[in-house]
């Protein structure tokens, strides 16, 4: 119990510890993005499932296995890697339980209209800061379903440390993205069309995290400008994600989806089977599980575990991008040849 209340600590204290340019700072956007396309992506292929006839129930315990295979793999996977580390094990649910949990959530929540989903999943990032500053004020934890679904905290032997409400609202918002897409199919129209909207919707996002953070009061937890420099202005809250937090980090993403839309769209023919976005993109999660441990066993064996600095960083994470290519290039095509297998999970 005191260390899951430890290791909490540790996780909301990173809304103090992230300076603009640094890796932290940049990989900010990744559990948005991790998020949000989830939800385009649980779209796109629950759609492909119904057109060959696989009945809604089925697709829904489908949804409902996936989000349990995550918050498993989260629990035994990602939690134990740490773990190792300490001497013992600490139960931290983090990105994983939350995508899973929104799996879950999504079962049932799919069946509602695509503009009912993006207008619950505005007001909550708009308006969840007054409920989660209710049940958790700055600087305490949240306890049982709170901490699951709010802020922060411990529910049982769990330390919470992405509690699912805030985020779900992102995967609510890229289903609502992801069936747009659709409806572009539909009419004939190519996926680069979106890219106009994807750049409004990013530049309105970053306006208004301008705005909030300009005005130095609601929308980021609580956690206000000292003074004017670019690392206060930069300095939002993650967990949970705050309304500024969001509006700058899915701003960013969609500024980046609606260029890359635009530079798909202009490049001749599909995309090659070696192009490393593609490889390491259809293999997301397979990379995701495997690149923990690769960072460990290096830091280990170089002896360079809580050393180095900046550089070091990057050489890390340049020397797992290239490690996991051919891994995730094997595991593609081996996910290809077994679609029905435990692969589709991974």
């Amino acid at each position: 119990m005191r260390a899951a209340r430890r290791s909490i600590r540790r996780i909301r204290s990173r809304r103090s510890s992230s300076r603009p340019g640094c890796p932290a700072r940049i990989t900010h956007l990744c559990a948005p993005t991790f998020l949000f396309l989830s939800g385009t992506s649980l779209a796109l292929s629950t759609a492909s499932r119904s057109a060959r006839g696989i009945p809604a129930a089925a697709i829904d315990r489908h949804l409902v296995a996936r989000g349990l295979v995550l918050i498993a793999l989260d629990a035994l996977w990602i939690a134990v890697l740490p773990s190792l580390a300490i001497g013992h094990y600490v139960l931290a649910l983090q990105v994983l339980f939350a995508i899973g949990t929104s799996l879950c959530a999504m079962a049932l929540l799919r069946h509602l209209p695509s503009p009912l989903l993006v207008l619950l999943a505005v007001e909550w990032l708009a308006g969840g800061e007054l409920v989660t500053r209710a049940i958790a004020p700055i600087g305490e934890s949240a306890h049982g379903l709170s901490a699951v679904l709010f802020a922060p905290g411990r529910a049982g032997p769990a330390g919470i440390a992405y509690p699912v409400l805030g985020w779900l609202a992102m995967m609510m918002l890229g289903w609502a993205f992801g069936s747009h897409l659709l409806a572009l199919r539909r009419r004939g129209l190519p996926a680069s069309s979106a890219a106009p909207r994807c750049a409004g919707v990013g530049l309105g996002a970053i306006a208004l995290f301008a705005a909030l953070r300009g005005a130095n009061g609601y929308g980021d937890m609580g956690l206000l400008r000292d003074d004017g420099s670019l690392i206060q202005w930069l300095h939002v809250c993650k967990y949970p994600p705050s309304l500024a937090f969001s509006a700058l980090e899915l701003g960013l993403m969609a500024l980046l989806l609606g260029g890359l839309l635009v530079v798909q769209a202009r490049l001749a023919g599909p995309p090659r089977p070696l192009n490393p976005f593609l490889v390491l993109g259809k293999t997301a999660l397979f990379f995701y599980l495997l690149h923990f441990l690769l960072l460990g066993v290096g830091a280990t064996a170089l002896g360079l575990t809580g050393r180095g600095g900046v550089a070091h960083t990057w050489l890390a994470a340049a020397s797992v991008v290239a490690a996991m290519y051919p891994l995730c290039l094997w595991y593609g095509r081996y996910k290809a040849a077994h679609p029905d297998g435990f692969a589709q999970y991974i």
